[in-house]
């Protein structure tokens, strides 16, 4: 049985869930043993402190000239002192462009089946790639599972499914027959899908597999080569998926280095290098605008970018003040704001925010929102897990000087992991400030960092949001409305600015979260991203259609 027919159903069912923008998930997102089995998560986490202190050697890319590695734990501040192989660019290219030779004249199902045959082994380290990321990224254990387990596959999926789609869309050759009175001209006609060469993805190092697994299967789906190139900080989680992929294709008779690991160090990194080289066609990148501009403007490139935005929240009517609070206040706290979807200008009225007991002053709610984000934090049975660690030191540097940008509603502070003493930590900071201080609020000030800014009434609230999102970027949006009118024209508005916006959540969904083949993740229409996960063109554009035609002997 061919791997195309042994996962058709789940291609089919990825499609069909694609054009409905249901919910649908093939992997499951509950990390239960009923599901996974009884010790999957004791042999997870076995096999990710076995890795330890060892060189990488999963994967099947031979002749190393180094062995790399920096990843530090957030959890325990100590090295993990896992080494990979590192190659030369030029090898790294040379073994890319013949892997791409090879893969580019497979059939497109035959990819898919191949490809879907990948998640279902990465399937199986799920709980092995939780523990790498927590200890990489410093998710918390849940959202380590989640994101980079099930969601990540079914981000991966919806790719795989976004280019069978498209490469299906029109037939392999038709013969074309043209009446002319007396003769008709008639032709054989063929097309064929041709992939652009070799793609770089460029991961990130809070989510260093949700990020990058669509970029990676949107490339091989559509016939190209990849190479990744994970942050220093963050190589374990996509280095596991990477050594499936390359497992699967050499079970089947392919090369390898159709997908290959290419990792760096900070004091020598090679992605300008590797995104400057010729033979690289495609790149997909997720981090810094600085870094994400950079890419977009090299020449001769086709670039998917998610960068930075400043996501906003607009405060107009509540029919539950509290919920709406506990929302937020969870939003904020999750993963200590590092996330891309995390709020951060809350937008108030300075009359006040209408709920169904009157209105709320503008003091009034953040007396009451710094308690919500305080409950959560001083919660030892909650807290340390919502909010997890801070991957990266300058973040903690970022909070502790955000203090002087407003007046300060609740400080932040270090909270103590029962688990990991050690734990690199920072609870958000709430300043307040007025509209007017638009220098403060106007860029991304990544972390746990929220600014609850005063506005003259709701219009100004929503013209400051799409100010924000159209000159400096936004992914997300939340907003809180009782009243039909101002919801229009927030849809509107915010739309004219290319950013979803979620409309009063309460319990359990939170601005945070997308939901793999319905929500679009990041539009392409602001300066946060060029790129969205996925839609046609985030395919599309990694393939031409080429046409070919002779007369029909007679």
């Amino acid at each position: 049985m061919s791997l195309y027919t042994k996962h058709k159903d789940i291609i089919e069912n990825a499609v069909k869930a694609m054009h409905e923008r249901v919910f649908w998930a093939q992997f499951p997102e509950n990390p239960s043993p009923k599901i996974y089995g009884e010790t999957a998560d004791e042999e997870g986490r076995k096999k990710f402190e076995a890795s330890l202190n060892k060189n990488f050697q999963e994967l099947r890319q031979a002749e190393a000239d180094a062995w790399l590695g920096v990843e530090e734990s957030p959890y325990t501040q100590q090295g993990l002192n896992i080494k990979y192989p590192a190659f030369s660019v030029e090898k790294l290219i040379d073994r890319g462009t013949h892997g791409f030779n090879q893969w580019r004249k497979v059939n497109y199902k035959e990819r898919a089946g191949l490809l879907v045959e990948t998640l279902e082994r990465m399937k199986n380290r799920f709980f092995e790639i939780a523990y790498a990321t927590m200890h990489t990224t410093g998710q918390g254990y849940m959202m380590a599972f989640q994101a980079s387990g099930p969601h990540a596959a079914d981000r991966a999926l919806e790719a795989i499914a976004a280019g069978f789609e498209e490469l299906g869309r029109f037939p392999e050759k038709t013969v074309w027959d043209k009446p002319m009175g007396k003769f008709n001209i008639t032709l054989n006609k063929q097309w064929r899908a041709i992939p652009k060469g070799i793609n770089l993805v460029v991961g990130c190092s809070t989510f260093p597999t949700w990020n990058t697994v669509p970029g990676v299967y949107a490339a091989l789906i559509t016939g190209n080569s990849v190479i990744v190139k994970p942050h220093p900080g963050a190589v374990l989680p996509i280095a596991i998926v990477v050594a499936e992929i390359q497992k699967v294709l050499s079970e089947n008779g392919f090369d390898p280095n159709i997908c290959q690991l290419a990792v760096d160090s900070f004091d020598k990194m090679i992605t300008k290098d590797l995104a400057e080289h010729p033979s690289v066609k495609l790149i997909d990148y997720t981090g810094n605008s600085e870094f994400g501009t950079y890419l977009e403007n090299i020449k001769g490139k086709v670039v998917f970018t998610e960068k930075t935005g400043v996501n906003s929240v607009i405060l107009d009517s509540v029919e539950n003040l509290d919920e709406a609070i506990n929302n937020l206040g969870f939003s904020l706290n999750l993963y200590s704001g590092q996330m891309c979807t995390a709020p951060q200008n809350f937008y108030i009225p300075a009359d006040g925010i209408q709920t169904p007991e009157g209105k709320i002053s503008f003091d009034a709610f953040a007396e009451k929102f710094a308690a919500s984000v305080s409950s959560l934090v001083d919660n030892p049975k909650a807290g340390p897990f919502v909010l997890g660690a801070i991957q990266n030191k300058n973040t903690c540097t970022r909070v502790e000087k955000a203090v002087s940008l407003g007046k300060l509603v609740l400080a932040s502070k270090a909270l103590e992991n029962p688990m990991f003493p050690g734990a690199r930590t920072a609870s958000p900071i709430v300043l307040a400030v007025d509209s007017s201080q638009k220098e403060v609020f106007s860029k991304e000030l990544f972390g746990p960092i929220a600014l609850l800014i005063k506005t003259k009434n709701t219009d100004e609230s929503i013209a400051l949001a799409k100010e924000m999102a159209m000159e400096h970027g936004a992914i997300s949006c939340a907003a809180y409305t009782t009243n039909e009118e101002v919801k229009e024209k927030i849809m509107d508005e915010m739309g004219q600015a290319a950013t979803p916006v979620s409309f009063n959540l309460g319990n359990g969904i939170y601005v945070n979260q997308n939901a793999a083949f319905s929500d679009f993740h990041v539009t392409g229409g602001n300066p946060a991203g060029n790129a969205s996960f996925t839609n046609a063109d985030f395919v599309n554009k990694r393939f031409t259609w080429v046409g070919f035609r002779e007369p029909v002997k007679a």
